[in-house]
């Protein structure tokens, strides 16, 4: 499992207790956080970066059952900044999706109401064959955030280029 844009580590703890000591937690941030221990690796890195989905694959060290991004942006105030620093998280998020969750994987993804979040809400549905809005009850009142949940990807072309192969030669 990974989450992106981990600060301040509450998510992670949680993660770590759903996938036990065999399994394996990356937390990524571009804040650094307090080392959790096993088993949750830490990557300081900003996943918006055009280099974050090789990194956060390398680091995992394989594909993702699940990747989770509770992420926020700092608001400024200003309604065009703030929205585009919405569809920044939103992007990136999907870009390390689309890199390492294996077929049949999960995306939860924090949206906010707005013409930014319909436009990625497409994107969503292009990508996952399968997506859901979930407004959480245990939250602020004040709060209008919601979480898509995205699941099923089919796998990347890289890995049906990867497939397995019977002794025929067949893909399996």
């Amino acid at each position: 499992m990974v989450e992106l844009g981990c600060w301040p580590g509450g998510w992670l703890q949680v993660l770590a207790e759903q996938v036990g000591p065999k399994g394996r937690v990356l937390g990524v941030d571009r804040q650094e956080l307090e080392p959790l221990g096993d088993p949750v690796v830490l990557l300081e890195l900003d996943f918006t970066a055009p280099e974050a989905p090789e990194r956060v694959a390398e680091a995992l060290g394989r594909p993702a059952d699940a990747l989770f991004c509770d992420a926020a942006p700092q608001l400024s105030g200003v309604r065009e900044v703030d929205r585009a620093a919405i569809e920044e998280l939103h992007e990136g998020a999907l870009r390390v999706a689309e890199t390492l969750l294996r077929p049949g994987g999960s995306l939860v993804i924090k949206g906010f109401p707005g013409p930014e979040s319909d436009h990625f809400r497409s994107r969503l549905r292009a990508c996952f064959p399968r997506v859901i809005e979930v407004r959480p009850e245990a939250k602020r009142r004040t709060s209008k955030e919601f979480y898509w949940l995205a699941m099923n990807p089919p796998a990347s072309p890289e890995q049906r280029r990867q497939g397995r192969r019977t002794r025929k030669g067949k893909r399996s």
